[in-house]
């Protein structure tokens, strides 16, 4: 079991108190007379209490436990870590993980431009934020170096167009973007962000005690009093809090499209002020992968890339058998005291015998088309509304009113920095853009300025993500256990909830810890199966410390 936070009771220590009173006769005198009461228990778990401090000596035959997690991303790099830093000092664990793409990471990697390993650039989860307490805190212990999102050598202005007309532009001074807020959309800014701050406050009780670790993420929602966001729509929510169109419509429906691709009127009410929580927007230099390959290997995890897992089996013994397949050829079958399904079971294409108690069902996820290009030419600002002479700004996002309802063709278009390629050793510019389709050379070409180079376009690629659920009203979440025995856990319920790395890795977390509790559950019953006597409330209470 894992030190507790110390009791506020016991701030003082008991010493001062004693020398200060002359009472050190007294103070011997009560440790002999406890010893004397309670020989045979004090000493029988002083072993068990050691085992709390710093320097222990657990012997070479300590228990054994083998985990093993299907996915390394977000939710099963973090289950992986946290496993590792929760577990009883003397408690060996071995960690197998699963990946059947070809990297760690998940949803969140990088490509190379121009296939240069010196140019990475984000293909999927691209940002988090300082509020995000498991990344900010990994990034930091892995010595990672973060940055701001946008590049030094271009502006960093937003603008939220309709397919006809700019709803907003900012400026560079931020001061004066603020102003321009103020005047045009008067208090619901200030209103949406307390209400943000109070909505999201709830959230983060979830990684601490009474309600961390959470074995059920509807009951927890609902203790919290999150459901009230997650019950309406975006557009319900905030009209119920004063706050309305157009700034619902201009400024924030235009977050939960570059964030989520959907608008306010599907989209539930937390996941809509999730999206305004934007303060220290940051990635890690090289990728944000990097924080999820440090807590692997923090972990001490055997990893197995390019690997699919088939089946999980339970066997007469308690235990999972796990197949899988690397590179089309089959893997010897292993044992696991526990596994952690860290995807989403509807593209894990693997079965479970026996069956979850209850299944998680399919939910339709986004398909989000993602084109990244490089051109030596800037966007058009004629093709956009504007004035030959202006610039169009470095971040572009869209939406749609009932006023306006035309479609822009896509959610965002991003110029993210400026590059020397290394064949013509020109200055260039790289974009990305979000769709709901793919785009044709066409529409890529037609955005740009004119040019009299053939080759407009110097390099590209394009992914298409399953990249998070479409988030309508609901109040209930997938269950984290999907078995009676407490063996098989299930990440991927908490998508439904809020879609982000973070809470990914706080499921992990939360798995993780459910885990290790039930482990620390299972040795105390084994001891006082073999004594015939529960831990004395001394040392339990000495535990707590």
């Amino acid at each position: 079991m894992a030190p507790r936070r110390n009791s506020p009771a016991r701030q003082i220590p008991w010493y001062q108190n004693l020398w200060e009173h002359n009472a050190v006769g007294i103070a011997v005198s009560v440790c002999i007379l406890i010893w004397l009461l309670y020989p045979t228990k004090t000493g029988a778990y002083a072993h068990a209490y050691a085992q709390q401090q710093p320097i222990i000596d657990c012997g070479p035959d300590g228990p054994v436990k083998s985990v093993a997690i299907i996915g390394a991303g977000s939710a099963g790099a973090s289950a992986a870590y946290y496993l590792n830093k929760f577990k009883n000092p003397c408690d060996k664990v071995n960690i197998t993980v699963f990946e059947r793409s070809s990297y760690v990471g998940g949803r969140s990697t990088t490509v190379n431009v121009y296939d240069d390993p010196a140019e990475p650039v984000e293909l999927g989860a691209s940002i988090f934020v300082e509020v995000n307490k498991n990344l900010v805190s990994a990034a930091r212990e892995f010595s990672l170096i973060t940055t701001s999102r946008q590049s030094k050598e271009l502006p960093g202005t937003l603008g939220v167009y309709d397919g006809l007309y700019w709803k907003f532009i900012s400026s560079e001074s931020s001061w004066w973007t603020t102003a321009k807020i103020l005047w045009k959309y008067g208090l619901a800014p200030i209103r949406t962000q307390n209400l943000m701050k109070q909505t999201t406050g709830k959230f983060f009780k979830m990684y601490e005690e009474p309600y961390f670790p959470f074995r059920d993420l509807s009951q927890t929602a609902y203790d919290l009093g999150l459901t009230e966001a997650t019950a309406a729509t975006g557009e319900e929510f905030l009209l119920k809090n004063g706050i309305q169109s157009p700034f619902s419509t201009d400024i924030i429906q235009a977050s939960t499209r570059v964030n989520y691709a959907q608008n306010l009127n599907k989209i539930h009410g937390l996941e809509s002020l999730v999206c305004m929580a934007t303060d220290g927007a940051m990635q890690v230099q090289g990728g944000n992968w990097q924080i999820f390959d440090g807590m692997l290997k923090a972990s001490c995890a055997r990893v197995f890339l390019n690997t699919s897992v088939t089946s999980i089996t339970r066997q007469s013994n308690g235990t999972y058998a796990v197949d899988a397949l690397s590179s089309n050829s089959a893997i010897q079958p292993s044992s696991y005291d526990t596994v952690i399904l860290a995807a989403p079971l509807q593209y894990a294409d693997l079965t479970l015998d026996p069956a979850p108690l209850n299944p998680p069902p399919e939910i339709p996820y986004v398909n989000l088309h993602v084109t990244l290009f490089t051109s030596a030419c800037a966007l058009n600002p004629q093709l956009f509304g504007l004035n030959s002479n202006e610039k169009v700004p470095t971040t572009i996002l869209t939406t749609i009113s009932d006023s306006q309802p035309v479609h822009p063709g896509f959610f965002s278009i991003s110029t993210l920095r400026t590059l020397t390629n290394p064949k013509t050793g020109e200055k260039e510019y790289l974009y990305k853009i979000f769709s709901p389709e793919p785009l044709k050379i066409e529409f890529l070409e037609g955005i740009l300025l004119p040019s009299p180079d053939e080759d407009r376009i110097t390099w590209k690629y394009e992914k298409v993500w399953q990249s998070y659920p479409y988030l309508p009203p609901r109040v209930t979440f997938e269950d984290i256990q999907l078995d009676k025995e407490g063996k098989v856990w299930y990440t991927s319920g908490i998508e439904s909830f809020i879609s982000t790395m973070e809470t990914s890795s706080l499921m992990g977390m939360n798995v993780a810890r459910l885990i290790v509790d039930g482990w620390a559950g299972e040795e105390e019953s084994q001891w006082e199966e073999v004594t015939g006597e529960e831990i004395p409330r001394t040392v339990k209470a000495a535990e707590e410390l």
